[in-house]
């Protein structure tokens, strides 16, 4: 009997039973909540919930992310087989299903989205009715919420500042892992529960959804020379492990302080990206910047379509959509000049490549996509005025000067099957600076 729905499920917890909730931390080693549910109790079992409120949003059947999801769970169901027990696999609404079971108690790890928190809010009230619980913990950070702020409590608007506070806060036991192997012992022991497929929750098999889960010391070491030049393999790609999990943020601190600032800073990024979601959790639909909602945006559909098939004429952001569609990767360097040219050169509104960027990238995370796409709008946390515009010849030269990554995406480059640009850089930057003028002097 398969094991995907809640009515299969419930009779697999009982009141002796813990869960562990795995989410954004699909991982065994270095687990913040699995190692506080195994040293605290002595029946753990792990469950995984394909959440269809957020799967049911999801119109393109072959997402990376599902694939991606399915392949990380089949490691963790095997190390966990091989310790004595198993993964419990759910495909429902987690309310429903914690409606559904009367568990002990439930142990995850926080998630800082303005619908996880509500989730967990509802899994809170759920839990509490049966005289259960629902204890979360830090994991997926290193420092949330309010643990980095100016001096009179408020949160941080400028990255500076905060990579300042937050270097000078942080110390060894906030990078100590957690030794989960020596609580093995307390899991469930139960019998290898049945594995779902990509058409059991209502996708269709993906053969490119997985990503190597390898930090490259020589990468990271050189990271500050390399990491802006696209044909090269000078990025650490370890972004969506660190979406999903599968890797330990802290371990990768670790790595960074021994090898390389500037990639410790990206890290950083990503937490200050976390900590402006939690503390303003209006920019998950409008502008940080509350004037930039004013900005009249010209948001032509057929310019919009160009940008997102790579038909632009401009090579380097033609090449970027390209790998974006092809792939679910799109090149640090390369994300921030085409969204800047969709933002600056066509005026469409950021929040239409955002959502775009979200159902392709395979490293997709709310925080993180917003803050870009609203640095790349001029509309959020960032000290430079919006009259910054990427011009994107001149990008390519700097960073793409032998074409290599333009050539590989784009074959028919210098011949008549490529399109014309379809706006002058000077005249399209002449113009966005006059509509976000009048935008914001309103």
């Amino acid at each position: 009997m398969k094991l995907f729905t809640i009515t299969s499920a419930k009779n697999r917890v009982d009141r002796k039973t813990t869960l562990f909730w795995f989410r954004r931390d699909l991982r065994l080693n270095d687990n913040a909540g699995l190692y506080h549910a195994l040293r605290e109790n002595e029946d753990v079992l792990s469950v995984f919930i394909f959440d269809t409120v957020i799967l049911n949003k999801l119109e393109n059947k072959t997402d990376r992310r599902i694939g991606f999801i399915l392949s990380a769970l089949r490691t963790l169901k095997q190390q966990l087989e091989d310790a004595g027990s198993t993964l419990l696999v759910v495909h429902a609404d987690p309310v429903d299903f914690f409606k559904s079971v009367r568990p002990h108690a439930v142990y995850t790890n926080h998630d800082y989205e303005p619908y996880a928190r509500q989730r967990d809010e509802n899994v809170t009230k759920t839990l509490s009715d049966k005289g259960s619980v629902l204890r979360t913990y830090k994991d997926q950070v290193i420092f949330e919420k309010s643990e980095v702020v100016k001096s009179d409590g408020e949160p941080y608007t400028v990255f500076t500042p905060y990579s300042r506070k937050w270097k000078a806060s942080v110390n060894k036991s906030d990078l100590k892992g957690y030794a989960v192997t020596k609580y093995l012992h307390h899991l469930s022991k139960r019998d290898p529960l049945p594995f779902p497929t990509a058409k059991d929750i209502g996708f269709e098999e993906t053969d490119n959804g997985i990503a190597e889960r390898t930090i490259k010391l020589p990468v990271i070491r050189n990271y500050h020379r390399t990491r802006d030049f696209p044909a090269v393999q000078g990025t650490s790609r370890l972004s969506v492990h660190l979406r999903f999990g599968t890797v330990s943020i802290r371990r990768l601190v670790q790595i960074a302080y021994a090898n390389n600032e500037t990639w410790l800073n990206e890290l950083i990024w990503r937490e200050f990206y976390q900590m402006i979601l939690w503390h303003f959790p209006r920019v998950e639909h409008g502008a940080f910047k509350p004037a930039y909602d004013r900005m009249r945006w010209r948001n032509d559909v057929h310019e919009f379509e160009a940008w997102c098939s790579g038909q632009t004429g401009y090579p380097i952001v033609d090449a970027g959509m390209r790998e974006l569609n092809a792939t679910g990767f799109m090149h640090n360097r390369v994300r921030m000049i085409v969204a800047s040219f969709l933002t600056k050169h066509l005026l469409i509104d950021w929040r239409w490549g955002e959502a775009y960027f979200a159902s392709k990238l395979l490293d997709y995370d709310l925080a993180a996509n917003n803050g870009g796409w609203q640095w790349a709008a001029g509309s959020g946390c960032d000290t430079a005025p919006y009259f910054r515009v990427f011009n994107p010849a001149l990008q390519a030269q700097k960073f793409d000067p032998e074409l290599k990554y333009i050539r590989g995406w784009i074959p028919e480059l210098d011949t008549p099957d490529y399109p014309k640009p379809m706006v002058a850089h000077a005249e399209a930057r002449e113009r966005a600076l006059k509509q976000y003028a009048a935008a914001l002097n309103n």
